[in-house]
Order: C-alpha cells, then sequence, then structure tokens
C-alpha cells in the first residue's frame, strides 16, 4: 500500500467516514475530524431546527382560538352584525389552521429524507369580502380580529392605488403598512392582517372594452389578484413607486388574511332585478318567507342578504378576483337601538371614553338615556351610523369640556342631557354641595 493511500485511509470524517482524498476539505479537530460535506449538512441541519423553532413560537404565540371564543369576543367589541360575525370567525379560524397545516407539511419535507406526503394537499385561502353601509363596523371587525388573534393590522384605502406607470401607490404599498405595524418582524407580518377598505371604488367604469385605461379599476383588481391569492411580493422599503432596479422587502402574502370591505351603493338595486318583482299570477317565494315577497318592498338589509358573486361581477369586481375571495357576507344599517348600544356597551365605548376623560379631573360625567337616544337619531338622519356618533357628542360637549377643568375643584357630577344633544343646551352641574346649576358661558 502506498504512503498516500495509507493517509487516505487513516484520515477519515469522524461523521461519515469518507477518507481525505474523497472530499474537498478536511479539518481537524484535537482528536477528531469533520469533512467539508458533513459541515454543510450541519449548517442546513441548524438552519432547519433555528426556523423551525422560530415558526414553532409563532404558532404557539397566536394560541389560535375556536370559532365560539372569537364570536365571544367579538361580541365584547361589535355591537349587532351576529352573521358577519359568525362568518368571520369561521374564515379567520379555518385560515390559521390552513395556514399552520401547510407549514408544518412544509417544514416535515425540507427536512433530509423526508418523503412528500402523498395524503397532503393546500389548504386555499379564506380571504373574506364585507357588505355594507358607512358605519356599520365592516373597520371594526377587521381591526378587532387582529387584536384578538395579537397578529399585525393594516388599512389600506383601494382608492389610493393605481396601475404601475401612474401617479398613486402601488399595490405592494400596502404589504409596507403591515411590516412597519408588525416591527419590521416579516415573519410576524406574514401572518398578519391586511383591511382594504372602499373595495366597490375598483369596480370597472364599463362592461365592454375601452381603448383607454381603466386606471384606478379593474387594472388595481388585476394587480391585486396574486397579492391576494398568495405570492412573495416585492415591496419598496420606503413606499413610492417601485423601481426595477431598487432595493425590495420580500414577503410572502400565502398566510395573510385579506379582509376586503365596502358599501356596494346601487347593488340592492341589482339584486332585486335579479330575483325579479311580483307580477300578476307570479310572484317569489324567499328563504325563510311562507308567502309571496316583493322583492322590492324589502329593506336594503333583506336585499344585501342575496348578494351572490355574479352581482359583484355585474357590479363591476372582475371574476378572477372575486374567485379570490370565497367567504361574502354582509353586514347591517345599525338601528337606533344598536347606536344606542354601540355608544355604552362594547368595551372602551365611546361615553366611557368620556367618563374617563373627566375622572382624572375626579369629575364624573353621566348621559341620560335620552341624551344617547339622540344622539343615536343624529346619526341616523346623517347617514353617519356608528362613524357618526363620535362628531355630535364632541360637538355638543365642547362647552363643559372647555370650562368643567376650570372649576374641577367644585364640581362633582356633569349630566348630559336631550337637550345638549338637541338644542346645544349646557348640561347640568351638580356641585360639591350639591346644588345643580348649568355651566357657564361667555
Amino acid at each position: 500500500m502506498s504512503k498516500g493511500s495509507d493517509k487516505n485511509h487513516i484520515i477519515r470524517c469522524s461523521f461519515c467516514a469518507k477518507g481525505r482524498l474523497d472530499v474537498r476539505t478536511m479539518i481537524a479537530g484535537t482528536a477528531s475530524y469533520i469533512c467539508d460535506e458533513c459541515i454543510e449538512l450541519c449548517n442546513d441541519i441548524i438552519s432547519e431546527e433555528t426556523e423551525f423553532k422560530k415558526e414553532k413560537e409563532i404558532d404557539a404565540g397566536l394560541n389560535l382560538p375556536t370559532p365560539q371564543e372569537i364570536y365571544n369576543q367579538l361580541n365584547e367589541y361589535v355591537i349587532g352584525q351576529d352573521k358577519a360575525k359568525k362568518f368571520l370567525s369561521v374564515a379567520v379560524y379555518n385560515h390559521y389552521k390552513r395556514a399552520s397545516i401547510n407549514s408544518t407539511e412544509v417544514r416535515r419535507q425540507r427536512r433530509r429524507g423526508a418523503k412528500p406526503n402523498e395524503e397532503h394537499f393546500d389548504l386555499e385561502k379564506s380571504n373574506v369580502m364585507l357588505l355594507g353601509p358607512t358605519g356599520s363596523g365592516k373597520t371594526l371587525l377587521a381591526k378587532t380580529l387582529a387584536k384578538i388573534l395579537d397578529v399585525p393590522f393594516a388599512i389600506a384605502d383601494a382608492t389610493s392605488l393605481t396601475e404601475a406607470g401612474y401617479v398613486g401607490e402601488d399595490v405592494e404599498n400596502i404589504l409596507l403598512y403591515l411590516i412597519q405595524n408588525a416591527d419590521e418582524d416579516l415573519d410576524r407580518a406574514a401572518r398578519g392582517i391586511v383591511y382594504i377598505d372602499e373595495i366597490d371604488k375598483i369596480a370597472k367604469k364599463s362592461d365592454g372594452a375601452s381603448t383607454s385605461r381603466d386606471v384606478s379599476g379593474e387594472g388595481v383588481q388585476q394587480a391585486l389578484l396574486k397579492l391576494i391569492e398568495g405570492t412573495v411580493a416585492s415591496v419598496p422599503p420606503k413606499g413610492g413607486r417601485k423601481h426595477p432596479h431598487a432595493e425590495a422587502i420580500k414577503l410572502d402574502t400565502n398566510n395573510i388574511l385579506f379582509i376586503c370591505g365596502g358599501a356596494f351603493g346601487g347593488i340592492e338595486d341589482m339584486i332585486a332585478d335579479r330575483m325579479g318583482t311580483k307580477k300578476v299570477g307570479f310572484a317569489n317565494l324567499l328563504p325563510g318567507e311562507d308567502k309571496p315577497v316583493d322583492v322590492r318592498e324589502l329593506d336594503d338589509n333583506k336585499i344585501y342578504e342575496h348578494v351572490t358573486s355574479n352581482d359583484l361581477v355585474q357590479y363591476g369586481l372582475i371574476s378572477e378576483f372575486i374567485g379570490r375571495i370565497p367567504v361574502i357576507t354582509t353586514l347591517e344599517t345599525l338601528t337606533e337601538e344598536a347606536l344606542v348600544r354601540v355608544l355604552t356597551e362594547p368595551k372602551g365605548s365611546i361615553t366611557q371614553q368620556y367618563q374617563k376623560l373627566f375622572e382624572i379631573d375626579d369629575i364624573k360625567l353621566t348621559f341620560t338615556n335620552e341624551s344617547l337616544l339622540a344622539v343615536a337619531k343624529q346619526a341616523i338622519e346623517r347617514g353617519t351610523g356608528a362613524r357618526g356618533l363620535r362628531a355630535i357628542l364632541e360637538n355638543a360637549m365642547t362647552n363643559v369640556m372647555f370650562e368643567a377643568p376650570t372649576d374641577k375643584e367644585t364640581i362633582s357630577e356633569v349630566v348630559i342631557n336631550e337637550k345638549v344633544i338637541l338644542e346645544g343646551s349646557e348640561p347640568n352641574i351638580i356641585y360639591h354641595d350639591r346644588e345643580e346649576k348649568t355651566v357657564k358661558t361667555s
């Protein structure tokens, strides 16, 4: 045996037993050797285990509640809209369960020697479409879901988005907001929730082909397709327009839940036309009704319940876009009773916030039932829904919020009554001597 072959026989990798001449590099230790191939294998194992541990921490941190638990927690913050809350609870639960199953399978297949599971198949995303009038709680539902699940959340306005090459924002900027809200943690951002508001404003302007560009309509829908379905998107780190040679952040959107919302004004007429109206000798028997009903005699809430994906396509959303949003649910217009509950019942309600501000000055703030009802009536008259409640109260309470802190040493309680809301009168003031007066004005 030659001297070279003898050395090759003696110097072997302590892990794989390959000789020195069988590998590119052999590194000597105190009493052992390791080859470059085993080093690469060890690096792969460490990387996979680190990634596995990190993703497990994310899964554990998510601590996914059941649909019933999600629904119950939504009830603490959102009044009414039971149908929408149930749809969202199930959709969110299935979405994050799907994300966990798919990521577990991917990790398993990445490990060396692991064979693909023939029984495994990718579960589709449960993106959600919310239809409802202004102030019905669409944004609040999405924001509350993110709070319950403790995941990053971003709100984007579809009206600011345009096709590439036009003034406006690229669709990828939606993800930049999510990354920023996740404190630049891409792993957390990849499990976040994105709410795209005013989605009805990017409907096609016409059904026919056009020689002009539909800058903020069909073109934006086309740009959103891959983003919503799931892709590795290139996000400009500073926002603005993308540049082909500029640095970009890579973010996988496969496990991001997209919730789209819009009022879809006028769609109720399309639904009524599709369902038909009562004619002589013929009538419609709607689900849950025991006698024929003229759909045009139903209020908008009842008609909204019968919306289909075809109605949305007729409205101007392209079929490919609708196909990527399988869950479609509607929200009802809030009644006076519901708006009064919005004012008082949810955690951190508007009236509770005002009471907390006065409490800091050691003043008790009380709203009469009549005053709350008056606020609700004004919100309905203005057509602003729950979104307009704060503005009404802010306007009515300006004087007392200006005057009360000055006399906080003597004021015990401020009572907001109906006249304060309807007529702009001053509230009743109760001083520490229990004498009831009205606040002074200049």
